[in-house]
């Protein structure tokens, strides 16, 4: 079993070229005991962004806090806190935080998904 506090996980930055001002925390995965998939939280600064891209495998996503567009396979979907996507697999996708605070979403992905 495993509780816990988002405000108590410390974010793990990513860094690529494509990807601007966005941060990672796992809340629950392999090492908690979920097998098959994981559950993180991604928190994305006032005009940053996660980078442009497809994988082979789909995520949930539900916006906590914010606001922003998730740039879906050619549209843009203007998304806020209670917003929920399905980002089926190979769909090009990004998130773009346009808003003045945090854009903080959770995302569940398959386990071979989380690098």
């Amino acid at each position: 079993m495993v509780v816990g506090k988002l405000s108590e996980l410390e974010g793990v930055k990513i860094s690529a070229d494509n990807v601007k001002g966005a941060a990672m925390k796992v809340l629950v995965g392999p090492e908690q005991g979920w097998e098959d998939h994981v559950m993180r939280v991604l928190e994305v600064e006032a005009g940053g962004y996660t980078p442009r891209h497809t994988h082979d495998w789909p995520h949930i996503n539900y916006v906590i806090k914010g606001k922003g567009i998730l740039h879906l396979d050619g549209e843009d979907k203007v998304i806020e806190a209670g917003s929920y996507a399905y980002v089926p697999s190979n769909t090009l996708h990004q998130f773009q935080n346009t808003g003045d605070e945090t854009l903080e979403f959770i995302c569940i992905v398959p386990k071979k998904g989380h690098a």
